[in-house]
């Protein structure tokens, strides 16, 4: 057997999700619900109003079942429940920011310099942290290794979070 093509792949993006939280929004409805819930809180059936007028036509015992999917997955919370009539409405939101986009052809080359020159500079602060999230001790698995991995990314996606969530003035 002979090579055709070989290229080498540089690692260049990490997704910091659980496996609960993904199969959580693998549904595009799922996706469309944590979309709309974002800076918002909506009952079950408002939900299933605005699904539909983004094209997603749910009962609203299928809203209610991803939002119970949602729910046990940490993404969505029940903020408020009111009474009226002897009924009982909740309602949902979340404190979790979806960015789903398709990032276009052109992006390296567009933004290469940028990329680069503040890649240079984060790592200066990362490399500081490493060794406040390193754990000393050793295992057999890189449990301990993946877990610091983990533990920078959820500081930096706070501090991420923390600036593009002010508003801009």
């Amino acid at each position: 057997m002979s090579t055709l093509i070989e290229k080498p792949l540089k690692v260049n993006r990490i997704e910091t999700t659980s496996i609960s939280h993904a199969r959580a929004i693998e549904d595009p409805a799922r996706a469309k619900i944590l979309e709309l819930l974002y800076r918002r809180s909506l009952s079950a059936n408002q939900i299933s109003s605005e699904l539909k007028k983004t094209g997603y036509k749910k009962a609203l015992t299928t809203v209610r079942h991803h939002l119970e999917i949602l729910k046990n997955s940490g993404l969505v919370e029940i903020v408020k429940i009111e009474e009226s009539r002897g009924a009982i409405t909740k309602f949902y939101s979340t404190s979790t920011k979806l960015l789903a986009y398709q990032a276009p052809d052109d992006f390296d080359s567009k933004y290469s310099k940028e990329i680069e020159h503040t890649s240079k500079r984060i790592e200066k602060i990362l490399k500081g942290l490493a060794p406040k999230t390193t754990q000393k001790k050793k295992s057999k698995t890189n449990e301990h290794f993946n877990y610091s991995q983990y533990l920078i990314m959820e500081i930096m996606n706070r501090a991420m979070t923390n600036i593009l969530e002010k508003p801009i003035k």
